[in-house]
């Protein structure tokens, strides 16, 4: 088969579309023909030597596909070859075969291509486990959604809509300020000129939000907490603005508040399977009616790969990066 890996730890100069061993359907397991897989930010990190695979994790980047299956092994129930599907991935998406448990396949939501699809599954995952299984977000909160033009953004944004809480995003140009609106923001705030602890505030007559899904870390954790309200629930899913911060501890005592941070990639293959079977009980439906529609920025060969992380570090792309396989 094909593959993308780096050569060493680096720039996205060090990614290199390269023959690779094909894999194997162990128990449990399915392989998949990939059409496409799509790129999150944690391939960048990964490629840069700050996220090594979990143990036993492929070292080929990629964290979610789509594809048909090849090949089924011993103990699998419910897929056969020639079988449409998307999958979570704890590692080799960027190539055109992969191994992955049957848990972590998906049915590709009816009236979606296989490219499209390749979008889904991360994103879908992230925002149901941490919006949804986590926080508990429930119909009237207020959640406020850090990137929201991005891919988890983009889903999120949708899936809080629809199951009827107010929404309130940030971004960081008019045309994404735009894209958050139309995806069911109540209220889009441009980052790079507004502070968004007093306009959550002012927006919500003070109660301020319910739930925030953030992809910032440390340099967000104070106003995050002054932006809670009354046993609000902070969801921390990335790190783009460092990982170390102080916690004024009065702050989440005086609010009754909480602050969660779970990594999807590492969790045990049975809690990605519960998450994978809530997603396409509840959340694939919304994809088919066109409740929730995915939101795809670019398309790209895989071979292209090396571009398509300069792109996602440029911060120039809204939405979902597929490289189609």
């Amino acid at each position: 088969m094909k593959a993308v890996l780096p050569r060493k730890p680096g720039g996205p100069e060090v990614l290199e579309y390269v023959d690779a061993p094909d894999p194997e359907a162990g128990p449990g397991e399915v392989v998949l023909d990939v059409a496409a897989t799509a790129v999150n930010r944690a391939d960048l990190v990964q490629r840069q030597g700050h996220y090594p695979p979990p143990e036993g994790a492929s070292e080929i980047l990629g964290l979610e596909c789509s594809g048909t299956v090849a090949a089924v092994g011993e103990g699998v129930e419910g897929w056969q070859v020639g079988g449409r599907a998307c999958a979570l991935l704890a590692g080799g998406g960027y190539a055109t075969k992969v191994a992955v448990p049957s848990g972590q396949l998906m049915p590709v939501p009816a009236g979606v291509d296989l490219a499209t699809a390749a979008g889904l599954p991360e994103v879908a995952a992230t925002v149901w486990s941490n919006v949804m299984m986590v926080a508990g977000l429930r119909p009237g909160e207020v959640l406020l959604v850090h990137g929201g033009a991005g891919g988890v953004g983009t889903f999120a944004i949708q899936l809080a809509a629809a199951v009827g809480a107010r929404v309130i995003a940030t971004a960081g140009s008019p045309e994404k300020l735009d894209l958050c609106r139309e995806l069911g923001a109540e209220v889009a705030i441009d980052y790079r000129e507004q502070d968004f602890v007093p306009v959550v505030a002012d927006v919500t007559d003070g109660h301020g939000a319910d739930v925030i899904l953030d992809n910032m870390g440390a340099s967000y954790l104070s106003r995050n907490l002054d932006t809670l309200a009354l046993e609000g629930r902070l969801v921390v899913i990335g790190f783009q603005g460092g990982s170390r911060a102080e916690i004024d501890l009065r702050t989440l005592f005086l609010k009754r508040g909480a602050v969660f941070s779970a990594s999807l990639r590492a969790r045990p293959v049975g809690e990605k399977t519960t998450i994978c079977a809530e997603v396409a009980q509840h959340v694939w439906p919304l994809v088919t009616d066109g409740t929730i529609r995915p939101v795809i920025g670019r398309t790209m060969p895989l071979a292209e790969a090396a571009e398509a992380h300069r792109l996602m570090e440029s911060g120039a792309n809204t939405g979902k990066i597929v490289l189609v396989a």
